[in-house]
């Protein structure tokens, strides 16, 4: 990935924390995805919002910090992933994970997954784990899961934190993951990035 003019984000802020789940097994697959992948890797304009989503968070919650999920994916992980929900349509899949023939914006280094942590590294309750699959992880859908009851009031805020300082770093949210933010479109990423195979 450095090859490709990736950075590390904990080089560009080493007060984010970073936790790749496909580096581990626990994960939607319950299998080791990455190997020896354990570091987090962005574009570098992709890493400088990160920096400023990071900032902005510590500048208004001392206490908390950005804690990544995943950053860079090669496409031969995206593969693994999405070969690994046989039982969803394919249509259904895309909700969730990238077609890995037209390739995820985490393919091309433009896009993290997630979370808002203590300074000690523990996750604040989001209401769901990451890569939940369905409606309870649809920001979208937060004000019914609220008022049903499914959601609590500190899982909506906890969600807003880190909501608010990615959006202020320039990220994007998307509608089916709390967890997921794009610095830029698919079509942008396509267009200035190669894809990391």
């Amino acid at each position: 990935m450095a090859k490709q003019g990736l950075v590390d984000v904990q080089k560009a802020d080493p007060t984010i924390l970073v936790e790749l789940k496909y580096s581990t097994t626990d994960n939607f697959v319950g299998k080791d995805v990455y190997g020896d992948l354990t570091r987090a890797y962005m574009q570098p304009m992709a890493a400088e919002k990160l920096t400023k989503a990071s900032k902005y968070l510590q500048a208004h919650h001392p206490n908390l910090r950005l804690l990544v999920y995943d950053a860079a994916r090669p496409r031969s992980a995206q593969w693994k992933l999405w070969n690994a929900l046989p039982e969803l349509s394919e249509n259904e899949r895309r909700k969730y994970v990238a077609d890995p023939r037209i390739g995820s914006i985490h393919n091309y280094g433009c896009a993290v997954d997630l979370t808002v942590a203590t300074a000690d590294g523990k996750a604040l309750d989001m209401g769901t784990k990451y890569d939940f699959f369905g409606e309870l992880a649809y920001p979208s859908r937060e004000k019914q899961l609220l008022q049903s009851g499914k959601l609590t009031r500190q899982q909506i805020d906890n969600r807003q934190i880190l909501r608010t300082a990615m959006r202020q770093g320039g990220f994007t949210p998307i509608e089916y993951e709390w967890w997921h933010f794009n610095s830029l479109s698919r079509e942008k990423a396509k267009m200035m990035f190669r894809i990391v195979d």
